[in-house]
Formats: structure tokens, sequence, C-alpha cells
């Protein structure tokens, strides 16, 4: 029900995936009237695979995330969790207000053995063709060295399930590449991911994040949340740079027509619809979060984000890893 669209969006989202892969169930969570109704107008409806759970409330995307735990216990993001805690299903996603979908989540579903908090991680496209993980991206302000150390154990098993890869390689975000830079609290993060058991190739600078120079870049998430800003604002400044550039004559206007294939690769590669969901990681079930503007084919990508953290279990990858971490 949340994000800028609620149902237009995430319903039909549902059906495209459930055609494409009949292995994945659905459960539609919020008022029951607004989901059929939705359903109706593409031609669906309840039946095997694919079922309504009511839910009385939403959560308001503006609404504070401790009105939200405590007074709406039969909204959508409460029983789609519930959901999750009982095992009715294996993940939730949502693009719904991001802060009470962690504070929900977190009260409900605990967090797992030997992780003090939970992070946000999600990939961003890199100069390689692949994608490069960051986390956290705004759910932890400050860390310790223990919990940025913890990001990088979930962070590479996010990607070593997702992306198939054996053992992915972890970066430690700082202001330079040597072991003497940085505050305390990273310089004691980088030791403890040195003895972790993790593939840690040290710090790396913030644009080694594009060139695709690890698979998991670690920081807390003031840093990560501002990364992922700025990365935002410069790739929407250079859009407009182009479009400016292109209409100033009609020559340009005609090369613009010329480079229009170009043009369109290019924005393809860039469009944030391929790389939507963000992962909740570190509590003990899986939960992926939308972007709240995501369209009908950015929300299946976050739907599909979800079922492969199932199909290759991301919790009892972390809980494993932790273990040896730990030890």
């Amino acid at each position: 029900m949340g994000g800028d669209h609620g149902p237009h969006v995430t319903v039909p989202a549902a059906l495209d995936l459930r055609r494409a892969n009949a292995d994945v169930e659905f459960v539609l969570v919020g008022p029951r009237d607004a989901i059929e109704a939705e359903l109706a107008k593409l031609g669906a409806g309840p039946g095997p695979g694919l079922r309504v759970e009511h839910a009385a409330q939403v959560v308001a995307m503006d609404e504070p995330p401790a009105q939200a735990l405590r007074y709406k216990k039969d909204s959508s993001m409460r029983v789609a969790i519930d959901l999750v805690k009982s095992g009715e299903a294996h993940a939730c996603v949502s693009a719904g207000n991001t802060g009470a979908l962690m504070a929900i989540s977190r009260f409900v579903l605990k967090t797992l053995p030997a992780i003090d908090r939970p992070a946000i991680a999600t990939g961003v496209p890199n100069s390689k063709g692949g994608y490069t993980y960051i986390l956290d991206l705004g759910a932890n302000v400050d860390c310790t060295p223990e919990q940025l150390m913890q990001f990088g154990v979930m962070g590479a098993m996010l990607v070593s399930a997702v992306e198939h890869r054996e053992r992915p390689s972890v970066g430690l975000l700082n202001i330079g590449i040597e072991d003497i830079k940085g505050n305390e609290t990273v310089k004691q993060a980088g030791e403890l991911l040195r003895a972790s058991g993790l593939n840690f190739q040290g710090n790396v600078e913030a644009d080694e994040i594009y060139k695709g120079t690890v698979d998991v870049v670690v920081c807390d998430g003031f840093v990560g949340n501002s990364v992922l800003k700025a990365s935002e604002g410069v790739a929407k400044m250079i859009v407009g740079f182009l479009r400016q550039e292109f209409s100033r004559s009609p020559l340009r206007r005609l090369s613009a027509l010329l480079a229009m294939p170009v043009l369109k690769a290019m924005r393809a590669r860039m469009d944030p619809g391929n790389y939507n969901g963000a992962s909740l990681l570190g509590l003990k079930g899986i939960v992926v979060k939308s972007h709240g503007s995501a369209d009908r084919y950015a929300f299946g990508q976050a739907l599909r984000r979800a079922a492969e953290e199932v199909r290759h279990d991301v919790v009892r990858r972390i809980t494993d890893s932790m273990a040896k971490a730990h030890a």
C-alpha cells in the first residue's frame, strides 16, 4: 500500500512475476477491497499462489516510525512482517515508509545472533558491468568497529547469494587506501575485517565504488546515505547538462537524433529501476525495501531480489558466517 503509487504498481508487478515464476506465491497485504479492485482491473483474482490478506490500516509515508509501531498493529506493513515471523511468508517487500519498515521489522523479527543492528544494503552499477553493494545506507548513523565488521559479513553473504560469487571481495570506505588513514573507528574496523575470514581487500575510496574495485563496500549509515544521494544528484545533473547542450541549436538537436541510440543505451544502463530493492540485513527474516517512486518494472526487480534471497537462504548464510567470524 506504500510508495507513490500503492497497489497500482505493486499488484501488477506481483502478477508479472507470478506469471514468469510459477514457484513464487504471493500474499497481497492491505485493505481487501482496494486490492481486489486492482486485481479485477487486471482481469485477475485471488486463487492458487495468490491470496489477499486483509489489513485495515496503512502507514503513511511521513508517519513517525514510533507512532506506526505503537498504534498501527493492523497496518499492511505490520501484518506482512508478522506473516514472515510466523513462517506463512518467506519474505516481505514494501515500498512504504523506510523508517517504519525498519522499526517494525526489527521489533517483530529481531536480529540474528551476534548481529547488533540491521543494515540497509543495495547494489549500484559499476564500470565493469556489474554491481557494487554498499552498506549501511542510513539505518545506523553511528557505528562501532564491531558493527562495521558485521556489515562486511552481511554484505558478503548477500552478494554470495544473489550474484553467485563464492568469495566476494570486501572493502572499507575511507579517505585513503593506506591503513593509517581514517578515524579510530574505521582503523579498528579494518583490523576486525582482516581477521574475519572474509576476502577483505583493505580500504577503498569513494570513486572505487563505481570502478567495481570490490564487490562490497562497508561504511556507516551517515556516510553511505550521503554517498548514495550525492551519486544520484550527479547522475541527474549529467542528464540535465546533456539535454541543455543538445538543445542549444538546430545543429545540436540534429546531432541528438543521431546520438539517440547511444543515449538510450546509456540511460538503460543507469536506470535505477534495474537495481531497485534495498535489503534489510541482519534480521531473522528477509525484508526488501523498494524505492517509493518505483514503477511496475522497478518494483518487480525488488520482488525478484527477495525471491533470490529466499532461494539462496541469505539468512542462514549470514548466521553461519557470523558464527565463524565471531569465533
